[in-house]
């Protein structure tokens, strides 16, 4: 995934898992996402499908493995236009974060480290 990569949100969502199925399923984001950037580190140990999958999880309120306290302020941030933070876990075990700003400007892969 370009660092520099823009998607438009009014075309949905599609499971990249599910489209080599012969299965095509589109979820619309649940937020604006703007930009989507990722650090160095990330790009150099994540892949595209790692990356993409993480994306359409996150955007469609799949927060992946946050604790129960981050999982409820993702909820409150849907509501209330704060920041958005994810955790997933790439094919390769590499754990990495997904954060959606709270202006939705941009959303960024990094890993822990990154931060």
């Amino acid at each position: 995934m370009n660092a520099n990569y823009h998607s438009s949100q009014a075309d949905g969502i599609s499971d990249p898992g599910e489209k080599e199925k012969g299965i095509v399923t589109k979820k619309m984001p649940k937020f604006p996402f703007g930009r989507i950037v990722a650090t160095p580190n990330a790009l150099n140990h994540l892949t595209y499908d790692d990356m993409a999958a993480g994306l359409m999880r996150h955007l469609t309120g799949d927060w992946g493995d946050v604790d129960a306290h981050d999982r409820q302020e993702n909820e409150i941030s849907l509501h209330r236009g704060f920041r958005l933070f994810s955790v997933y876990h790439a094919t390769n075990g590499v754990k990495f974060w997904i954060i959606t700003e709270a202006d939705r400007l941009a959303t960024t892969f990094l890993l822990p480290e990154d931060y």
